[in-house]
């Protein structure tokens, strides 16, 4: 991938080894697995309330200690010098993601209000509540921010099998394409048929979900005609975005499948509404919600 770092980070907020690494995440003991994890933070999502908390139990490999001290200068220093690349990565793809929406929404009235980029280590509070490095990366419609362990993407790579830079701005896309959604009102619509129907909590986040990977493939189409990308990148994103399918994450932290209990959708939907967007170019293509299942 081609993108250029300019410099700019006039909408990120780098929040690594400023103190919020020591905000406990539950008090009774109780230890979320991967599907919980999932599941409760979805569920904090649409309520805009932080649900460990209330439940209090800990995200999938979260500390259980009340707190940790506040790591030293030159431990921070060191840390974020092994995370350069990955911020790198994180910020330009975030940028170009922006700059793509702001031009393709300059029409719409008020424009593309921009989002911001909230770097943390392991835990952070945002306006949907306390957030562990464990969650994964997310956008939170409270606060308008996408927030983002840079550690995830060691884990796409090892873990998921989904290395590379693009597979790493695929996943900022992704959430970027749900400040879109938000800025569309699609978020707010999708919270209320949530709200009306609690039955159809689940398949209506799966297709927002979905839209959202269509979404990303729309900025990676306007990349891949600005010639940003290499060869083999398109191939990293629709990796990254099977990676994560639920059928996927689920089969691998517990032996097996419950198609009732996704929230975001299967390996093959991911891919196959990420190709979407990317083969169309058009925000039209990506309605999921006018979709058979």
């Amino acid at each position: 991938m081609r993108l250029e770092d300019d410099g700019d980070r006039s909408n990120v907020e780098d929040r690594r080894g400023s103190g919020f690494g020591g905000i406990p995440m539950g008090g009774t003991g109780v230890r979320l697995g991967l599907g919980g994890t999932v599941v409760v933070l979805a569920l904090s999502l649409l309520f805009g309330r932080d649900l460990f908390s209330d439940l209090g139990a800990a995200p999938a490999g979260a500390p259980m200690a009340a707190s940790t001290p506040a790591p030293s200068t030159a431990q921070v220093e060191r840390r974020q010098a092994g995370e350069r690349q990955l911020e790198r990565t994180a910020v330009t793809s975030f940028n170009d993601a922006q700059r793509t929406w702001s031009t393709a929404l300059a029409r719409r009235p008020g424009g593309y209000p921009d989002a911001k980029l909230v770097l943390f280590w392991d835990q952070t509070r945002s306006g949907c509540g306390d957030a562990g490095a464990e969650m994964g990366p997310f956008y939170c419609p409270a606060d308008e921010k996408v927030y983002v362990d840079l550690g995830f993407y060691r884990e796409l790579a090892t873990r998921f099998g989904a290395p590379g830079e693009f597979a790493q701005a695929y996943v900022i896309a992704h959430e970027v394409g749900h400040h879109v959604q938000n800025v569309l009102g699609i978020e707010q619509k999708v919270r209320q048929a949530q709200r009306r129907d609690p039955s159809r909590r689940n398949a209506l986040s799966v297709k927002m979900e979905l839209q959202a990977d269509c979404l990303a493939g729309v900025w990676a189409h306007s990349a891949q005609a600005r010639q940003l990308l290499d060869p083999g990148d398109l191939e990293a994103g629709l990796r990254a975005a099977a990676a994560v399918g639920d059928d996927r994450l689920q089969r691998n932290a517990t032996g097996r499948v419950s198609p009732e209990s996704f929230t975001h959708g299967t390996s093959a939907q991911r891919s196959q509404w990420f190709r979407r967007g990317l083969e169309s170019g058009r925000v039209d293509a990506c309605d999921t919600f006018g979709s058979a299942p």
